[in-house]
């Protein structure tokens, strides 16, 4: 099934998990999502290899079990970044062979070298590659505090829209821990005249390390409400963690009282912290 059609039905939730890295037994994230079948999400998406893209098969075989063996629509993520055409296709070919219809095309960070080769620059060249060679899903990703690459949240838009007009069905934000910047945000996006879903990506912050990393990586703003809850709890690992969860469904719960098109909730392979999560907002979506 296509995802642009879940959000027909209801309130879309979905879940993100990744691949174990090359050297990791396969059986851990087969592990994860027995788990997590419990849930009954409406998709699972699959990052494109944790450790590097030459780990890219394993997220076609998972992609393609999440459909096959856990009845469930899969998306794989496809970064473009240092591919050819040729090696895109080919990849593209291998999803299409393993079922899978949904994509999510990204671009993908850029090496700390600064050089990118390869044929594709940005993620719209890639979502125009796939609308022109295949007949799939395609979904992309956005940003509500801006783009850390984009001057200011005019021309971010103005990227954005250039994006989903080559072809893009279905968007998912990148993590953000304040609501005002999405739906400043979605406010933009309708100015613009985007009209695809739009998903919410909540992350659950439950540690240190994982705030530190996630600031580094995607610039989000840490609010006030959430710096005291860090102050108070931070060396208490338990504490952190419940107070974590309370805080990514308080955000969740807002965010569906205000008609979110969806919940895309990356679990970061922790099966407890999406449960918690979903027993608390079940009966909302």
């Amino acid at each position: 099934m296509k995802t642009a059609d879940l959000f027909k039905q209801k309130t879309v939730f979905s879940l993100e998990v990744f691949p174990p890295k090359p050297d990791a037994d396969e059986r851990v994230i087969y592990d994860t999502l027995n788990q997590l079948s419990d849930i009954h999400p409406d998709f699972i998406s699959v990052t494109y290899g944790a450790g590097g893209g030459n780990n890219g098969c394993r997220t076609i075989q998972i992609t393609s079990d999440i459909i096959t063996k856990y009845h469930t629509p899969g998306v794989a993520h496809l970064p473009c970044i240092n591919l050819t055409k040729v090696q895109v296709a080919q990849i593209l070919d291998s999803m299409m062979a393993n079922g899978i219809e949904n994509v999510l095309a990204l671009r993908g960070d850029i090496p700390d070298s600064g050089v990118m080769t390869g044929d594709f620059k940005y993620a719209s060249e890639l979502v125009t590659f796939i609308r022109e060679h295949y007949d799939c899903n395609i979904i992309a990703a956005c940003y509500p505090e801006v783009h850390p690459e984009s001057k200011n949240a005019v021309e971010d838009i103005m990227h954005l829209k250039s994006k989903v007009d080559c072809g893009v069905n279905h968007l998912i934000t990148q993590l953000f821990l304040d609501n005002k910047y999405f739906y400043e945000f979605r406010e933009r996006t309708q100015l613009a005249g985007i009209s695809v879903p739009i998903e919410a990506g909540i992350m659950p912050v439950t540690n240190k390390r994982q705030i530190e990393r996630m600031v580094k990586l995607c610039g989000a703003s840490l609010p006030t409400k959430f710096i005291r809850i860090l102050d108070r709890y931070g060396d208490n690992d338990t504490a952190l963690l419940d107070a974590g969860i309370a805080y990514a469904v308080d955000q969740i719960t807002d965010l569906i009282a205000e008609g979110v098109d969806g919940i895309h909730l990356y679990t970061m392979n922790h099966p407890y912290i999406a449960h918690r999560i979903y027993d608390a907002i079940q009966n909302l979506i």
